[in-house]
């Protein structure tokens, strides 16, 4: 087991605590999803893989507009997670586990729509690795279809390379909830540690590691016209209502 399997199975349970609401952000993601899908020409009849599904967020939000979602994950810890939230939610969702460097290994089929959302993509250490998760990722693709992915703007944080992210403060019944992420910088990697400080009744804190690599939007958007793209845009957080830059390319 990987450090980012290791890192997901072990914050399952708690990684809604970094929503002040999840229920409403699945709403609100799908609807910035689904205003892109729109975009590009896609109704709710397509064929979507969640190729990073973690608990659900995204893929249950789209299922409830009427999607037909496919999701997998790297972390049998979020697919369990995932597979009891689609079921309280009423959405009939396929899960599988899966790399997204090998999604070929688990699914023949090919998808109208991939999305991997929620800067899964950077969890790929060195720029070969990318390369593999992309190329991947677009043979899962139909011919015209579209692939969707948000990173952190690492174009702007590797100018000053921040050592933490601010704070979440989130009000509950009995008390408030922070979640916040220390940054350890080596060069374009960097380790990252997510702390979620329970408030309430009784004071409890949680911490979690992992690694990243600060990928900038040119090599994205390089691998994506290299592997079969016609074309890649990305769209920033004032154009989309989303916490983070998305790029949609179209195979």
């Amino acid at each position: 087991m990987n450090i980012t399997q290791t890192f997901y199975d072990s914050m399952a349970a708690q990684y809604d605590k970094l929503f002040q609401d999840w229920q409403a952000a699945t709403r609100e993601q799908a609807g910035i999803l689904d205003r892109l899908f729109r975009e590009y020409g896609y109704d709710r009849t397509a064929r979507v893989l969640d190729c990073a599904c973690g608990i659900g967020t995204q893929a249950i939000g789209l299922a409830a507009l009427g999607y037909a979602v496919t999701a997998s994950d790297i972390s049998d810890g979020e697919l369990a997670q995932a597979r009891d939230r689609a079921a309280k939610n009423g959405v009939q969702i396929r899960f599988e586990h899966a790399d997204f460097c090998r999604l070929s290994d688990t699914f023949t089929e090919p998808f109208d729509i991939v999305i991997a959302m929620d800067n899964a993509l950077p969890h790929m250490l060195t720029g070969r690795a990318l390369a593999a998760a992309v190329k991947s990722i677009l043979g899962q693709l139909r011919e015209g279809g579209l692939f969707v992915a948000s990173i952190r703007d690492y174009d702007s944080l590797l100018t000053t390379r921040p050592p933490y992210s601010p704070p979440y403060i989130h009000k509950t019944d009995k008390g408030q909830r922070l979640s916040f992420q220390t940054w350890d910088w080596q060069e374009e990697n960097y380790r990252l540690t997510q702390y979620i400080i329970e408030d309430e009744e009784t004071l409890r804190i949680s911490r979690f590691a992992c690694e990243y690599r600060a990928t900038r939007r040119e090599e994205l958007t390089k691998l994506l016209l290299d592997n079969g793209c016609s074309a890649a845009a990305w769209k920033f957080p004032e154009e989309t209502g989303f916490y983070q830059p998305i790029v949609a390319a179209r195979k």
